[in-house]
């Protein structure tokens, strides 16, 4: 356990740290006249610090930096933080008058979180913990071919051509769908598939291909998630001078593993969480700092939203905005599944 005048002198180091990048020598500590202590005791401190395990100097004769330890106790001991009015009016604004679907509101919030943060930042898409049937379109195109249209919980649209082997109007086409639509909404591909309901010829064809297509989203586990501001992280100090360490990052994201790297099994939302270097679970992020919120509710569609950058990122900022965002999102997926879903109808 630190003691105040430790643990004040910490912060210093991390904050002069982090907004400068370079090892903080003892004399800069000493000038801080919040302390009000000799050079010995400040130097004692640090000395006392670095044998904790909260700092360390590169060098003998460097400065010193704050290690995973020194920020997670950083972090935990920082207490509550929120964006400026300011920030949050301006993030709001831009919310309130963006038009368009998921896909450009989660490109912005992370274009958004990205430029709040000079980090990068990931968006994932919002996903159900099972694929609900809201509605169903048939178009007739030529002869045997037939468009389905087939509209998903969350806003979501898929198409698929398909050979119905009948010529069938486009009369009758508009009734199968109107049929399909009342009987299946708002359920899963398990639930249709268990239906015991009488169904003609054309109903059946059209339902297996429904089954199909749902089931195909419900195993899509490697959608890309949005990504902005890499140039702002490869332009970080620690960047510049490391070219592995941006190399460890881009094959994650080329590779489609980034958000399995960064995100810990089990996390489910709540409180923003921080992962600080090693904690992360992949090795190529260990020298990497990641702040995650989830956004939605679990039991309707859920995504998650992040900053990935360096250990010495400014946490403060990262977890605020973070908190922000993920308000911001849970509002507009309440909105994309608001009604939810019913019970099977009886068979």
């Amino acid at each position: 356990m630190l003691s105040p005048r430790q643990q004040k002198i910490l912060e210093n180091i991390i904050g002069q740290y982090i907004n400068g990048a370079r090892p903080v020598p003892s004399q800069s500590i000493i000038n801080d006249p919040e302390l009000g202590v000799s050079s010995a005791t400040v130097r004692n401190e640090m000395a006392r610090l670095e044998e904790e395990g909260y700092i360390l100097r590169p060098h003998t004769s460097a400065g010193s930096i704050p290690t995973d330890k020194g920020y997670r106790l950083y972090v935990e001991t920082m207490g509550e933080t929120r964006l400026p009015v300011a920030d949050q009016e301006r993030l709001s604004q831009l919310f309130s008058t963006a038009e368009g679907e998921l896909d450009v509101w989660l490109n912005l919030a992370a274009s958004l979180l990205a430029g709040m943060v000079r980090n990068t930042a990931v968006v994932s898409a919002p996903r159900s913990p099972s694929t609900l049937f809201k509605h169903l379109e048939l178009v007739s195109l030529q002869d045997t071919l037939v468009l389905i249209v087939l509209v998903l919980n969350g806003a979501r649209v898929r198409q698929q051509v398909v050979t119905i082997e009948e010529n069938v109007s486009q009369e009758r086409l508009t009734v199968t769908a109107t049929k399909l639509s009342a009987l299946y909404s708002g359920l899963t591909a398990q639930e249709i598939g268990s239906l015991t309901v009488k169904l003609s010829p054309i109903e059946r064809k059209v339902t297996d291909y429904l089954l199909k297509m749902i089931e195909s989203e419900d195993e899509d586990e490697n959608t890309e998630p949005y990504l902005d501001g890499l140039h702002f992280l490869f332009g970080q100090p620690e960047f510049v001078n490391n070219r592995q360490l941006g190399l460890s990052l881009m094959e994650l994201i080329e590779g489609r593993s980034l958000l399995r790297s960064i995100v810990p099994p089990g996390f489910t939302g709540g409180k923003v969480r921080v992962i600080i270097g090693k904690e992360n679970v992949a090795e190529p992020i260990h020298d990497y700092s990641v702040v995650l919120g989830s956004y939605g509710t679990p039991r309707q569609a859920s995504g998650t939203i992040g900053v990935i950058g360096p250990t010495r990122m400014s946490y403060g900022r990262a977890i605020a905005t973070v908190s922000f965002l993920t308000s911001a999102l849970s509002r507009l997926v309440d909105e994309l599944y608001e009604g939810g879903r019913r019970a099977p109808p009886p068979a």
